[in-house]
């Protein structure tokens, strides 16, 4: 029996070993969803206080049930976590689910997946299937991890391959032979009620047929729809897609929002005309920035490629210029606000109410509060935050900040309330009734009120 047919057997018994390498947002729910339907899952992670964590059903990421990840790691042992990347020959399939940030030059790193590739190669079993889930511009599975696998694998102590008499170079593991190669990008929504991982529709391409199949059934194990679609590129251009398309929508809204404001026309108000319109319209909504994970930082990965072909992609580097530049525009309405009151931002003491980049969830990340808060600190404002879901940050300059708790007392002695993430368990009527002055940058403020400056 080959390695496909080995491996679709695995699969269908259910006997099949899962690695996981990253055990983040994307990583942790897909490992548990995959321990759930009762398969042997290994998490590689590089961040021991987070393997400590899931190896004692201790939960980090707010999408998963505390119960169910007790269940599937500590009750049932179905999940464990490791830092030991030699155990990834114990994978019939390795998933990876990595962080890939923009270097300071906003160019793509790729340190966390070329270390993945290094580590997988070396330390792969032949007939293992490897999946890409990191976001990252169109190409990189073929023409980046491939290589990479390959050359790796002549390390690799699993390699049988044997040195001719007329060559001391190893054969490397040939994929469509020895292993196979997907890309399948993440389609996480921190803090979405009604979709999450196994209910979210998933995008699968691979570098043969055979991948392809070997992809599909074994996603099926975590995931109730697997959309196959014909190359690697594709599937990588889709994530691309999804997510320079809110990016291009919001930074528009956004735009407008600003114009709006200085012609004395309420966006909200166009927006919520403009939605009764029954077809050839979506609603976008303008805010302080877009934040998180992908919106802000997918499309300078589509732009850094298309370089690479000699061509200027104008619309998304407007696009992502107009975001990058909302955080300052954010800082001047601050600023104007205060002067209503005959202050400056120097010496004022500016309360900033939620740092989370979307309502109700527990992550910062890309958040355009922070670089606020930064702008406003920088000025000589007298900074402090509350959110009840981050109880610290650190700021893009390094600066540190606790949440502090949301009193009439504190409320009252900021000369300025600035409304940054509109969390659903905050009391805007009582932030309303005690608060001097409020710069609302979420319309969480419905009522026309002098002291309400909005977006």
């Amino acid at each position: 029996m080959n390695y496909k047919d080995q491996l679709l057997q695995k699969i269908t018994s259910r006997n099949v070993v899962v690695g996981i390498i990253g055990l983040g947002y994307v990583g942790l729910p897909l490992a548990v969803n995959f321990a759930e339907a009762g398969v042997k899952v290994i998490g590689f992670e590089k961040n021991q206080d987070k393997v400590d964590k899931v190896n004692k059903g201790s939960n980090y990421i707010g999408d998963i049930r505390d119960a169910v990840l007790r269940e599937v790691t500590v009750d049932k042992l179905k999940l464990e976590a490791t830092t030991d990347v030699s155990r990834m020959k114990e994978c019939d399939a390795l998933i990876i689910a990595v962080p890939t940030p923009l270097d300071k030059f906003r160019k793509p790193d790729m340190s966390y997946i070329e270390s993945a590739c290094i580590d997988i190669g070396q330390n792969m079993k032949p007939g293992t299937f490897i999946s890409l889930e990191s976001t990252t511009y169109p190409t990189t599975t073929e023409d980046f991890m491939l290589p990479l696998i390959k050359e790796y694998s002549k390390k690799n102590p699993q390699n049988k391959s044997s040195v001719t008499s007329h060559s001391s170079l190893v054969t490397p593991f040939e994929e469509g032979q020895d292993f196979w190669l997907a890309y399948s990008p993440e389609r996480v929504d921190p803090g979405n009620k009604n979709f999450h991982t196994r209910n979210t529709p998933k995008v699968l391409g691979a570098t043969s047929q055979d991948g392809l199949e070997i992809g599909e059934a074994l996603y099926l194990i975590a995931i109730d729809s697997i959309h196959k679609v014909s190359s690697p590129r594709i599937a990588e251009m889709v994530k691309i897609l999804e997510n320079t398309y809110r990016l291009v929508n919001i930074s528009l809204i956004n735009e407008l929002a600003l114009l709006s404001g200085k012609m004395d026309i309420n966006i909200w108000e166009v927006i919520e005309a403009a939605k009764t319109k029954p077809f050839g319209f979506q609603a976008f909504y303008p805010g302080p920035g877009i934040g998180g994970h992908c919106i802000p930082l997918d499309p300078f990965y589509l732009e850094y490629i298309a370089k690479k072909y000699q061509f200027d992609l104008s619309m998304i580097h407007a696009a992502g210029h107009i975001n990058m530049r909302m955080p300052h525009y954010m800082y001047i309405k601050i600023a104007t606000a205060l002067n209503s009151q005959k202050k400056s931002v120097n010496g004022s003491k500016i309360l900033f109410i939620g740092v989370a980049y979307k309502p109700d969830i527990n992550d910062e990340r890309e958040s355009p509060a922070l670089e606020i808060m930064d702008i406003t600190a920088h000025k000589g404002g007298e900074v402090n935050y509350h959110d009840p879901y981050i109880p610290s940050v650190r700021t893009g300059e390094g600066r540190e900040f606790s949440s502090i708790e949301l009193t009439e007392e504190l409320l009252k002695s900021s000369d300025v309330v600035v409304l940054t993430t509109n969390h659903k368990v905050l009391d805007i009527d009582f932030i309303q009734q005690n608060s001097r002055l409020v710069v609302d940058l979420r319309n969480m403020i419905a009522d026309k009120n002098e002291n309400v400056f909005k977006l």
